[in-house]
C-alpha cells in the first residue's frame, strides 16, 4: 500500500474517531443526565475530553503529511508525537476525575440504577471496542503516532465503559436482591479503571518524549540496517549508523568507508545503491543521509 493510500487512511480513521466521540459525548450527557445515572454522565464528561483528543490527533496528522519545506527541511512528522504527548494528558486529566468521582461516590449513598443507562453502557463498550479494533489497526499499518494515541484513548474508554457497565450493573442487581452493598460496585470498578487509565498514560507519555528527544529507533532495526549496508560490496567500514524516528517516518545518518581511489561518480551511485537496499525493505524510511569515508588496504 502507497503511502498517499495509507495517509487517506489514516485520514478517514481519524474523522471516525472524532465523529464517533461527539455522538457518544452528547449520548452519555444526555442519558445520564435524564436518568441521573452519576457513572454514565462522568463517562460522558471523560469522552467530551476524547472529543478534543480527537481533534488534536486528527490535525495532527493532517499537519505530519506535508512535504518538507523550508522551515522544516526534516518534515512534519514530529506534530503527531506532540498529539500523542496531548492524549496522554489528556487521559491523565481523565483518570484524575474518575478517581475523584468514584472516591467521593463512597461518601454518598448511591442513585437508583436505571435500565436505559445500563444499556447505553453496554453500546458505548461495544463501539468503543469497535473502534479500538479499527483505529490500532490502521494506525499500526500506516506507522501513524497520532492514530495509534487516538486507539489506545479508545481502549482507555474501553475500560471507562466497562465499569460504567459493571456498575450499573452491579446497582441493578443490588436493587433487584436488597443487597445494598452491590450498588458500591461502580465505583469500587471506577478506581480499578483509574489504574489502568494512568498505566496506559504513562506508556504514551514516555514514548511521545523519546521521540521528541531524538531517541534511537531499536537495536534490532540497527542491526537490519547494518546487515543491509553489509551488502553492499564497496562498503568496507561502517563508521557510525544512527537512526531516529520524526513520527511516523524513520531519518537514518550514516557514515561508510569506501575505496579512496573511486571517483565522485562512483561514490554518488554507491550512496544511491545503499539507500535504494534500505527503503526497499524498509517503506517507513523517509530519508537516508549518507558520508562517504576514504578506505585503503593499510587501514585498520
Amino acid at each position: 500500500m502507497n503511502q498517499s493510500t495509507n495517509s487517506n487512511a489514516s485520514i478517514v480513521a481519524g474523522w471516525i474517531s472524532l465523529i464517533s466521540n461527539i455522538v457518544l459525548t452528547i449520548i452519555k450527557i444526555v442519558v445520564g443526565t435524564l436518568f441521573h445515572s452519576p457513572v454514565l454522565l462522568a463517562d460522558g464528561y471523560h469522552n467530551a475530553g476524547d472529543v478534543i483528543a480527537s481533534g488534536a490527533a486528527l490535525t495532527s496528522m493532517r499537519i505530519s503529511k506535508r512535504p518538507a519545506d523550508e522551515d522544516h527541511p526534516y518534515g512534519h512528522g514530529k506534530a503527531e508525537v506532540i498529539s500523542s504527548a496531548i492524549v496522554g494528558i489528556i487521559l491523565i486529566i481523565a483518570a484524575l476525575y474518575i478517581a475523584y468521582e468514584s472516591i467521593k461516590a463512597f461518601f454518598h449513598e448511591p442513585e437508583k440504577a436505571s435500565l436505559i443507562a445500563f444499556i447505553t453502557a453496554i453500546i458505548s463498550l461495544v463501539w468503543k471496542l469497535i473502534l479500538y479494533v479499527y483505529t490500532i489497526k490502521i494506525g499500526k499499518r500506516t506507522n501513524s503516532k497520532g492514530l495509534i494515541a487516538t486507539a489506545y484513548d479508545h481502549l482507555a474508554d474501553v475500560y471507562a465503559s466497562i465499569a460504567a457497565v459493571l456498575g450499573i450493573g452491579l446497582a441493578l442487581v443490588g436493587e433487584f436482591t436488597n443487597i445494598h452493598i452491590l450498588t458500591y460496585g461502580d465505583p469500587i470498578a471506577g478506581i480499578i479503571v483509574t489504574i489502568l487509565v494512568f498505566k496506559l498514560a504513562y506508556g504514551m507519555l514516555i514514548e511521545a518524549i523519546d521521540t521528541l528527544m531524538e531517541k534511537s529507533v531499536s537495536r534490532d532495526t540497527l542491526d537490519h540496517f547494518e546487515t543491509l549496508i553489509l551488502t553492499i560490496p564497496e562498503v568496507k567500514r561502517i563508521d557510525r549508523l544512527r537512526a531516529r524516528e520524526h513520527g511516523h517516518y524513520v531519518l537514518v545518518d550514516l557514515r561508510v568507508s569506501v575505496p579512496g581511489g573511486l571517483t565522485v561518480q562512483e561514490g554518488h551511485d554507491i550512496i544511491r545503491k545503499i539507500k535504494k537496499t534500505i527503503m526497499e525493505k524498509h517503506p517507513n524510511v523517509e530519508e537516508v543521509l549518507i558520508h562517504l569515508n576514504p578506505w585503503y588496504e593499510d587501514d585498520k
